[in-house]
């Protein structure tokens, strides 16, 4: 574990890490946790132990934030599951990690960005109130929940700039498209038809965009003659038609069920 642990966490310190490297450093560091019983609560008595948690636990804090980098999610949420296992558990042991809220608010975006709500505000039930008032790292992702509930989308795109943390920036993303999308919706619904530069403004891009391009493209938005996206045609929908016949069979069949209550 020692050798593991001082190979990761020089390689992840360099200005540009081989994630190829980190990769295979963290599947022999998953191995290491399952000889050593992980999840089984121990006393951790001597200084040894407590060495061997507080590396463990850097690690995994590497490896949520290397799973990050390469975008593969479902490796962030086992390798958080197992972080807050140190966090939460092995707390009575070890001294808090300097990084433990990062970590947490990070898990908290990921929640929101990927719209699991409940989860989200299971996890702050865990959490002590002073550290949802005060932390910075937590309370910037409060207020994007009641930005994000609250329909205030735009206070979203504006807060991508103040993130606590460069490593929430990919969370972030994720949030903002998915505000982008709802703020989209809603000019659908609010407008017949509008100019893509206003489009642009709302959406928080710059006009003519290629990310501008991709969301009129997505979502069918039509230039009109006079050079705007023109929503009406998305407001109308093909009529229904329903044969007198099969009214008729299905009242009919209405009026014996309602003779059969009698």
């Amino acid at each position: 574990m020692s050798n593991l642990y001082t190979e990761l966490k020089n390689e992840w310190s360099k200005h540009a890490p081989n994630l190829a490297l980190c990769s295979s450093l963290l599947d022999g560091f998953k191995l290491e946790l399952v000889r050593s019983n992980f999840g089984t609560i121990q006393t951790a008595s001597s200084s040894k132990q407590k060495d061997q948690l507080i590396k463990s636990r850097e690690m995994l804090e590497i490896a949520v934030e290397h799973s990050i980098t390469i975008k593969d999610y479902a490796a962030f949420e086992r390798y958080m599951a197992q972080l807050n296992t140190y966090y939460y558990d092995y707390d009575k042991y070890l001294e808090s990690s300097r990084h433990m809220h990062k970590f947490m608010g990070l898990n908290l975006l990921y929640m929101l960005a990927t719209n699991r709500i409940a989860d989200f505000h299971i996890e702050l039930e865990r959490l002590p109130l002073a550290l949802l008032l005060h932390d910075s790292f937590i309370r910037p992702v409060l207020a994007l929940e009641n930005y994000y509930m609250e329909g205030r989308y735009n206070k979203i795109l504006q807060a991508k700039k103040s993130m606590p943390s460069e490593i929430y920036s990919n969370f972030m993303d994720i949030l903002v498209n998915t505000a982008r999308e709802e703020i989209a919706s809603c000019m659908e619904k609010s407008y017949l038809k509008i100019a893509p530069k206003q489009a642009a403004q709302r959406l928080g891009l710059r006009p003519g965009s290629k990310e501008l391009l991709e969301l009129a493209t997505k979502r069918q938005w039509c230039l009109d003659a006079e050079g705007n996206y023109d929503y009406a045609g998305l407001h109308t929908r093909p009529m229904e038609k329903v044969p007198a016949k099969d009214i008729a069979t299905h009242n009919l069949t209405y009026v014996q069920e309602l003779e059969k209550i009698v």
